[in-house]
């Protein structure tokens, strides 16, 4: 009997499909770019807990060079994703919100016990605001004025100003603890409101300034000495470098009211000409004029 009936399995010939996509190898690069960082930066806790601070801070700057990478390096291989963006996003609040925190809680403000964590707490939870913010704002169509700034300090930049009292420390500015740790709490808790507020500083990400030709081999040649000069004088860099944005707050916040005045003074020249007459006059009419029209009607 076994003959009359030919063997049936109904998913014989079809291929089975597969549990995973495959994924292409220029998706993945920035990735494994952001991951390398987030391991940086929790590599920082662990040298500041050592008492290497110094090796701490290099480890912050590599971290916020890598988080600088790896977007741009998406961008450039058309590898972008919603995985990599959320991925970039919680590595940005561990490495510029936890890490530095952390570390200033290690080297200052644990002299003020309960107070300096809360501080700590602080700097980390505006970190986590600023970026939330910053995500929802994607969306969000800007004037392009706009485009060259963005809404308070970013997480990288809040994380590299708010290490200055490290900076001062190694460079030997202030020696005592109590002093030291209570002005530390106070610039901690500053530079958080500056990252949650709605000031706006410089941004260079969709910047659409140019540089001429003769100028690239002066610009790569100031990007490597700049380099050189904060390998071998990190501290005072560091610190420069910190000193020098923070009193371009107000040139970036004055700059940008200009621009936005431009922006409404365009907008209003725009549409002027809608509002005249035929010949680009406007026509004005007063009650008189009526009175006239309507003297001659009847």
């Amino acid at each position: 009997m076994s003959g009359l009936f030919s063997p049936f399995d109904p998913d014989g010939n079809e291929p089975k499909p597969r549990r995973f996509r495959s994924v292409p190898i220029r998706v993945l690069i920035p990735n494994l770019i952001t991951l390398l960082a987030i391991c940086i930066g929790l590599t920082a806790i662990r040298m500041g807990m050592e008492g290497r601070m110094e090796l701490a801070v290099y480890a912050v700057v590599v971290a916020a060079f890598l988080d600088g990478l790896d977007g741009r390096l998406a961008r450039l291989l058309k590898g972008t994703s919603r995985f990599g963006a959320e991925l970039d996003s919680l590595c940005d609040f561990v490495n510029f919100g936890v890490v530095p925190a952390v570390l200033l809680y290690i080297y200052t403000t644990s002299e003020l016990g309960s107070v300096g964590w809360a501080g700590s707490i602080v700097f980390a939870v505006a970190a986590a605001l600023r970026l939330a913010r910053f995500n929802v704002a994607l969306d969000s169509p800007k004037p392009d004025y706009a485009q060259d700034f963005f809404t308070g300090v970013p997480a990288p930049v809040g994380a590299l100003l708010v290490m200055l009292p490290i900076y001062l420390g190694h460079l030997g500015s202030v020696n005592l603890p109590a002093v030291t740790a209570t002005v530390s709490l106070v610039y901690i808790v500053v530079i958080a409101l500056l990252m949650v507020s709605r000031f706006p500083t410089w941004s260079f990400k969709k910047s659409t300034a140019r540089v001429s030709r003769d100028m690239v081999a002066p610009v790569f040649f100031i990007a490597v000495l700049f380099a050189a000069i904060l390998v071998s004088y990190t501290w005072e860099t560091l610190t420069v470098s910190a000193l020098i944005y923070l009193a371009l707050l107000p040139v970036a916040y004055f700059n940008y009211k200009s621009r936005a005045r431009a922006h409404t003074a365009g907008l209003a020249a725009a549409a002027a000409p809608a509002e005249a007459g035929p010949d680009g006059e406007q026509d004005i009419r007063t009650p008189d004029d009526e009175t006239k029209d309507d003297l001659r009607l009847h």
